[in-house]
């Protein structure tokens, strides 16, 4: 049995337990598995989360989540009292809760400020170096980036666990995402409308809210060709907007008719769980990619200058063989570099140049599983 460091929290002890996490829709999901880590080994906690209210659909219906409080930016429109009276509103609410346990998951500041009115027995952070005694007198533990290698967020999300001395199981490690009732049914309704078959066909979400994170439309045509020659429909989505859907129109302009377009139709939820009954899903780095993958559904996944080490799709349960298959390329020593495209130009060559025979290959490849 490992040794338990000293100042391990005692997990009996904790009755209430907050996670805060700010950050967009794929982060929020990756922290999914703190909450059930946590459940599992403080079974007894009433376990909370607070997020940005446009991703709260990432965590609500978790099954070890009581309760996800959100902050929403909308509260900017009612001026500087209105905004203020909003935030204190929250932050009464939090407090009426009584947390043991403030479990902080990023480096921003509200969070530290939050913790110090919270005022729980035990708090965790990032540790921050040159922050100064602010960010440091404000939580009681502080857990270590990774240094060297690169680390999955996941794993660098249940870092703060570990460093109250929970260790998390591999089974503990799976994201969860649950679509709900409502979105399985309008999912359905859509399959039928369009002659699908759970099992028998391809999901492609192509466009990224991050330009350089997206391929080409040519190539993406490439890929819906074949595979709808292959005797796979391909079914493509994107979040509603003008941008995403002149994406999703380019694509299906090159794609001599084939490709089903449901761009602007699904919410996160009924996304979800139209990735669920996919055979596998085709896109970039992005929060569609994350919700197939907590889904179990096979991904390709297509990174260039974000690092798919740190954002993969992550495989659920940990298996022997990952069921996910990330395609980058091996020419450019460059990458991942983190650039909003090459020269901040927006356009990302290591992306843009993958060949659409490497993506059809690994679509192949799973589909014959």
């Amino acid at each position: 049995m490992p040794a338990m460091q000293k100042d391990a929290v005692p997990l009996a002890q904790i009755r209430r337990a907050l996670i805060i996490k700010l950050r967009h829709h794929g982060d929020v999901l990756l922290s999914a598995p703190v909450a059930t880590a946590l459940k599992a080994h403080a079974p007894e906690a009433r376990i909370d989360a607070l997020v940005y209210a446009e991703t709260a659909d990432m965590l609500s219906g978790h099954p070890a989540l009581d309760e996800v409080f959100v902050i929403d930016p909308a509260w900017k429109k009612l001026g500087a009292f209105g905004r203020l009276a909003a935030e204190w509103r929250l932050v009464q609410r939090l407090k009426a809760r009584g947390y043991d346990l403030v479990i902080h998951l990023t480096e921003d500041w509200r969070g530290a400020w939050l913790t110090r009115l919270l005022a729980p027995r035990w708090s965790v952070a990032p540790g921050m170096g040159g922050r100064g005694g602010l960010w440091k007198n404000s939580f009681t533990h502080f857990y270590a980036g990774p240094r060297g290698n690169p680390r999955h967020t996941v794993e660098s999300n249940l870092d703060a666990l570990r460093r109250l001395g929970l260790q998390p199981t591999p089974e503990q490690r799976r994201v969860t995402l649950v679509p709900g009732k409502e979105a399985e049914a309008k999912v359905i309704m859509a399959l039928r409308d369009k002659g699908l078959e759970p099992g028998r066909y391809v999901h492609l979400h192509a466009p990224s809210r991050w330009t350089f994170k997206c391929w080409t439309a040519d190539g993406w045509a490439t890929v819906i060709k074949q595979l709808a020659q292959d005797g796979w429909p391909v079914v493509l989505t994107a979040a509603p907007g003008e941008k995403e859907a002149r994406i999703v129109e380019a694509i299906l302009e090159r794609s001599d008719g084939y490709g089903i377009n449901l761009a602007g139709q699904f919410s996160l939820k009924e996304l979800a769980a139209l990735s669920a009954r996919a055979k596998i899903f085709l896109g970039v780095d992005s929060a569609p990619m994350h919700i197939a993958a907590a889904m179990d559904t096979p991904v390709v996944a297509l990174f260039g200058p974000s690092g798919e080490h740190h954002w993969g799709p992550w495989p659920n349960g940990l298996p022997p063989v990952s069921p996910h298959r990330v395609i980058a390329s091996d020419r450019h020593s460059c990458r991942p570099c983190g650039i909003d495209g090459c020269g901040g130009g927006k356009v990302s060559d290591c992306l843009v140049q993958l060949p659409p025979e490497r993506v059809i290959e690994a679509a192949r490849t799973l589909l014959a599983r």
